[in-house]
């Protein structure tokens, strides 16, 4: 998996509508575009929930950056849809299940690229998870691209060195990783050990009582998106428990030369 997929998982401000929308529809429309992908085991569904996103990565001039994280995951993507194939599931399933990956990517991108993780925090708060909770969780939402921006720098010193990653066995190029995890490792564990003397010493924890500095407010466009994601959400269900959808899983598998 390239490590340009965390691109797409790093904030950056603009003054777009998607940016400035309250985290809580933005996280609603995100989760129902999950709870989609599951209940949907359906190519033509799936398609439609990753289609449906590239007006929203486009309303929030992120193209660019998403392409990037869904380039990122192809290998990931790749290796979904093969372990499916080869372990005797049809074509169709196997694309159904990449497409899930894919769709999953994708939504949780925009709502990261989007989302400060200040204004995340806050709405975390708002919906009742202890500060602490909060603070640990955009902590790591803030330090996810730094590590892998980090690890990238790691990967180019090595090959530097000579060590070259994309040959030898599966074997070999697992080996081959071990010099880039040493270093990553002990660097994440110093960070966050700097981390925690720097809030020890600000006195972290010490007052229960927090009053933030800024206040989320949800506006008549935030209660439109909201309402109408709850909407959407809605109608899936119905329609998969009432409806027949056409599917293109004729059952027909193609015979493997180790297997039935």
């Amino acid at each position: 998996m390239s490590l340009n997929m965390f691109e797409g998982f790093k904030f950056k401000r603009k003054d777009t509508l998607l940016h400035r929308m309250d985290p809580r529809p933005k996280f609603l429309i995100a989760l129902t575009i999950f709870l989609l992908s599951l209940i949907y085991v359906n190519v033509l569904v799936l398609l439609i929930l990753l289609t449906v996103q590239v007006p929203l990565v486009y309303a929030s001039k992120s193209m660019r950056r998403w392409f990037g994280s869904m380039r990122g995951g192809t290998i990931l993507a790749a290796m979904i849809f093969f372990m499916n194939f080869l372990t005797g599931s049809t074509l169709v399933f196997s694309a159904t299940m990449t497409l899930r990956f894919l769709v999953l990517v994708s939504a949780f991108s925009i709502f990261f690229m989007t989302t400060s993780p200040d204004d995340l925090g806050l709405a975390l708060e708002r919906i009742g998870l202890p500060y602490t909770l909060s603070f640990t969780f955009t902590t790591s939402v803030r330090l996810v691209p730094t590590i892998a921006i980090e690890a990238q720098t790691i990967v180019d010193a090595q090959r530097s060195r000579g060590l070259e990653l994309d040959r030898g066995s599966v074997i070999e190029r697992v080996r081959k990783y071990i010099p880039i995890l040493i270093p990553l490792i002990v660097s994440a564990i110093r960070r966050s050990t700097e981390l925690a003397e720097a809030l020890e010493s600000r006195g972290f924890g010490a007052v229960k009582h927090r009053e933030p500095l800024a206040t989320l407010r949800m506006k008549r466009s935030d209660w439109a998106a909201a309402i109408t994601t709850t909407l959407v959400l809605v109608a899936g269900v119905y329609v998969q428990n009432t409806m027949p959808i056409p599917s293109f899983d004729t059952g027909i598998r193609i015979p493997l030369p180790w297997g039935p």
